[in-house]
């Protein structure tokens, strides 16, 4: 991956992220070909904090359909990073 910007997709919006933002669990959509260190890495330049755990899982998109036409969602992966005590991602406070 060239940069943090490339690897860090979006946050996950949902009511579970947000319960886990109170236990400084957050949850991000990233790069498909990611892994754990590149994930760790770019979470810890990108807001400035210290990440103590990642985990990480593949997300398989749902079939769905409208009316007689069928496809399925993409396929996506989810990061659930854990931050050390005390320390929290502002950016994503306000969301919450």
């Amino acid at each position: 991956m060239s940069s943090f910007y490339d690897l860090i997709k979006a946050p996950v919006i949902s009511e579970k992220a947000y319960a886990g933002m109170e236990r400084g669990v957050y949850s991000f959509w990233v790069h498909q070909d990611a892994n754990k260190t590149e994930v760790k890495n770019a979470i810890q330049q990108a807001f400035g904090v210290r990440v103590v755990k990642i985990n990480m899982m593949n997300i398989a998109g749902k079939r769905k359909r409208v009316g007689k036409f069928e496809g399925h969602r993409v396929d996506r992966k989810k990061a659930m990073v854990k931050l050390a005590d005390g320390q929290k991602i502002d950016a994503l406070e306000g969301l919450v």
